[in-house]
């Protein structure tokens, strides 16, 4: 660690006996502290097995590299990998794998961005654009680039498409029609604690508590490379408590005595799982098999417009109308920022900011 000159500070890994030569690699910053720190992040990196003593990668050479890192680090979740390696080898590498990662501009990524955006709706390229974000963010932070020229590209603008909310009447009448269904607890919880798909079917029955009136989102049930997997919530916010209505407490306490006798039918068959939402044998319950019943529940009742997750968002908005702070519907949704709760309900806002003024009338004309 040295000071090169006023104002510029170097610090040198020492990479080892490389092809018959002493290799070092030199990072530099602006600060001590800076150096030191990147000095570490570079010697971390070599822990993991990333090869700094390597001539200039393409940036296809990089993010399969990253890629690998990410497994062996333990840092990304089985749906995550999943899905960067689906925009990597699918849009990445096609449009920018054979530049050098140190050569990569950013028209290069703006070039690809509109190409993307011809062929795909806004909200995929930023999804692809992401990725390809944090991807040179950990190759900048390896001092691998010298800046991130995924910061510089304009990307589309995402407007916000609102769906018609579900009514509390027709909430009722799709009731009705899943009544006395297999899955009728299903759509129960689904309305009434606004939980995800995933996360119902990896609900357990020792997450529920219906004495004490609530259940515990702990696992979600994912399709991660083509089969059904366990796995943790989406972020620490995901993983919460969820009061339950009486209504889903005595769903429950059907759906209990429903799985009572199918497990009783099929004997040694029966794989416990432990899971509320199993299939007739016991075991993880084909979420396809969900949404195809769903369908005819909503052609049923005469909804056809109607999706599954559009449960998740009646329960948030009967609960806003209701006069519930967004604080406390952020926390029931397990979203990770209130903004992403505004963002999504704001259209239910302006009804309670005219409640707001209705009531400043009421206030005015008291004596």
């Amino acid at each position: 660690m040295y000071e090169q000159r006023p104002g510029l500070w170097a610090a040198v890994v020492d990479l080892g006996w490389v092809d018959g030569k002493r290799r070092r690699k030199y990072v530099y910053a602006t600060s001590e502290a800076e150096a030191i720190r990147k000095r570490d992040e570079l010697r971390r990196a070599l822990q993991l097995g990333v090869n700094l003593a390597a001539p200039p990668r393409t940036l296809k050479e990089w993010l399969t590299e990253w890629l690998a890192e990410k497994t062996r680090d333990g840092s990304t979740k089985p749906t995550t990998h999943a899905r960067y390696r689906q925009v990597i080898e699918g849009h990445l590498i096609p449009h920018l794998g054979r530049i050098k990662l140190d050569k990569l501009a950013p028209r290069d990524v703006q070039r690809m961005v509109a190409q993307l955006r011809d062929k795909m709706a806004a909200a995929s390229v930023v999804k692809i654009h992401a990725v390809l974000r944090v991807a040179l963010a950990d190759a900048l932070r390896l001092d691998l680039v010298e800046r991130n020229a995924a910061k510089a590209a304009k990307l589309p603008t995402l407007g916000r498409t609102e769906r018609r909310p579900l009514t509390p009447a027709e909430a009722r009448k799709l009731l009705a029609e899943v009544s006395g269904d297999r899955l009728e607890a299903f759509f129960i919880l689904a309305l009434t604690t606004g939980l995800r798909r995933g996360e119902l079917l990896g609900l357990r029955w020792i997450d529920v508590e219906t004495d004490e009136k609530v259940l515990f989102v702990r696992q979600t049930l994912q399709r991660v490379g083509g089969k059904l997997q366990i796995v943790s919530p989406k972020t620490h916010r995901s993983a919460r408590p969820v009061p339950l209505a009486r209504l889903a407490c005595e769903a429950l306490a059907r759906h209990r005595e429903v799985q009572d006798r199918e497990m009783a039918a099929v004997d040694e068959l029966w794989r416990d799982s432990g899971l509320v939402f199993a299939n007739t044998l016991g075991g993880p319950m084909e979420p396809r098999n969900v949404n195809r019943r769903f369908e005819q529940a909503r052609k049923g009742a005469g909804l056809e417009w109607l999706r599954l997750h559009d449960l998740r968002h009646a329960f948030a908005t009967f609960l806003l109308h209701d006069g519930q702070e967004l604080r406390t519907v952020m926390d029931l949704l397990g979203h990770s920022t209130i903004r992403l709760t505004a963002d999504t309900y704001g259209h239910v806002l302006p009804a309670k900011a005219r409640d707001a003024a209705d009531g400043i009338d009421r206030i005015m004309s008291e004596e």
